[in-house]
C-alpha cells in the first residue's frame, strides 16, 4: 500500500541514521569472520530494523527509518551498488577533525547505471515493516560520485555526469514503484564552498569553484527532474559527521543563492548546531513559498540536551529570512553516519529526538 503524504518534511524530523544496537555490530564483524552466513546477518539487520521501527514511532516520529542499519558508510554502499561503480582499499581515509576514517574509496570502472540495487530490496523491507507509518529513505546525492570518485572510465565530468544523472532518474523511479514518496539526498559536496580554505583547495586540484557549484546544482535538478508530484525529495546538506568529528566549517553565503535559490528539492536539512555553520542571513535567498527549510539546531555529536528556550529563540530568529510556516526542526545529522555512530548513548539519542518533537510542538502545535 502507498503510504499518502502531507506537510513533507515535518515539523519534527530527523536525518536518518541511528546508532547500531551492539547486536548489530557482533553479527557484521562475525559475518566478516566468516563465523555466520549472509543470510544469518540479514535475519539480524530485519529484527533489529523492526525494533528500530517500533522505538521510532514510540518517540513521535512522524516518519521512520532503518536507521542505514544495513550500512556501514552513509554513501559508499549505495554508490558501490551503481553499475560501473566499485569500493575499494585506498592508502588513507577521508580527514576529520583529530581523526581519519577507514581507507576505503570508490572508482568508476564502468558505464554507470542503476541496475538491481540491493537497496531496491532494503527499501521495501521498510516500507512493509513500517505498516501505515510513513517512510523516509535515505540515499546520497549524486553529486557523492562526482567529488569522491576515482574515475577511470570517462574522459571527462560531463561525460560521466550523463550516465550519472539517468542513473539516478532510474533510481527515483524505482523506488517510487517500491512504494517511496519520501527520499532524502545526502550531500556534503557543498562544504567545499563554505569555506576560503575549501575554495583555495578546490582551485588547487584544476576547479573553478563557482562553476563546480553551478555543475553540483545541474546534477541534482536533472536526477530529480521528472520525479512524480506526490514525491517528496529533499536535501541534507552537511559538514561531515564520524565518530562525533567534523570536517569542515563555513557558513552557506557563499554558495547560498544556488542552494536556496536554484535547487529544486521540495526541502532542506541544513547544519545550525554551532558557530561552524554560520548564521541565518543566507536563508534571504530562499526564494519559493513551497521550500521548507529544516533548521538542524539539535547537535547529534553529543548527548548534552539543548535549552530548549535556546532553540525557540534561534527559529524566531531564522523567521526573520523565512516564514515560520517553512521551518522545520531537526537534529543537525543522523547520529551514526557510518556503523561506528557518534559518541552518545542510545538512551542520549532517544531524549535528543524526544527533545526536538517537544520544541515543535511548543512551537507549531
Amino acid at each position: 500500500m502507498t503510504k499518502t503524504l502531507t506537510q513533507i518534511p515535518f515539523r519534527a524530523d530527523h536525518v536518518g541514521s541511528f546508532l547500531r544496537p551492539k547486536r548489530l555490530k557482533d553479527a557484521r564483524k562475525k559475518k566478516q569472520n566468516g563465523e555466520i552466513t549472509a543470510e544469518e546477518l540479514r535475519g539480524i539487520e530485519d529484527e533489529e530494523i523492526i525494533r528500530l521501527i517500533a522505538k521510532q514511532k514510540e518517540a513521535g516520529l512522524s516518519a521512520v527509518t532503518d536507521g542505514e542499519f544495513r550500512r556501514a558508510w552513509w554513501h559508499y554502499d549505495f554508490l558501490a551498488g551503481l553499475d560501473g561503480v566499485e569500493l575499494f582499499e585506498a592508502e588513507t581515509g577521508l580527514k576529520f577533525k583529530g581523526v581519519e576514517t577507514k581507507p576505503h574509496g570508490i572508482k568508476v570502472t564502468g558505464k554507470v547505471g542503476f541496475t538491481g540495487h540491493p537497496m531496491l530490496e532494503h527499501y521495501k523491507f521498510l516500507h512493509e515493516a513500517a505498516g501505515d507509518t510513513t517512510v523516509k529513505f535515505t540515499i546520497p546525492s549524486p553529486n557523492m560520485l562526482l567529488l569522491r570518485a576515482v574515475i577511470e572510465s570517462y574522459e571527462n565530468r560531463e561525460a560521466l555526469l550523463s550516465d550519472l544523472v539517468t542513473a539516478y532518474q532510474k533510481a527515483i523511479k524505482e523506488f517510487y514503484e517500491a512504494g517511496c514518496r519520501y527520499l532524502q539526498l545526502d550531500d556534503t559536496s557543498w562544504a567545499a564552498f563554505f569555506s576560503e580554505e575549501g575554495r583555495e583547495k578546490l582551485r588547487k586540484e584544476g576547479e573553478d569553484p563557482d562553476k563546480l557549484a553551478l555543475t553540483f546544482a545541474r546534477a541534482v535538478n536533472e536526477s530529480i527532474a521528472g520525479k512524480p508530484e506526490d514525491m517528496t525529495i529533499t536535501m541534507h546538506i552537511c559538514r561531515g559527521n564520524y565518530k562525533s568529528t567534523y570536517m569542515s566549517s563555513g557558513g552557506y553565503d557563499s554558495v547560498s543563492e544556488i542552494i536556496f535559490g536554484r535547487l529544486n528539492v521540495d526541502g532542506l536539512f541544513l547544519e545550525f548546531d554551532d558557530e561552524r555553520s554560520g548564521g541565518f542571513e543566507s536563508l534571504k535567498h530562499v526564494n519559493r513559498e513551497d521550500l521548507r527549510i529544516v533548521l538542524g539546531l539539535i547537535t547529534s555529536k553529543n548527548g548534552e540536551l539543548e535549552n530548549p528556550e535556546r532553540i525557540k529563540a534561534r527559529i524566531k530568529e531564522a523567521s526573520q529570512y523565512v516564514d515560520i510556516s517553512q521551518l522545520c526542526l531537526s537534529p543537525q545529522c543522523g547520529f551514526a553516519s557510518t556503523e561506528d555512530g557518534n559518541i552518545l548513548s542510545e538512551e542520549q539519542q532517544w531524549a535528543k529526538i524526544r527533545h526536538v518533537i517537544n520544541i515543535a510542538r511548543d512551537i507549531w502545535g
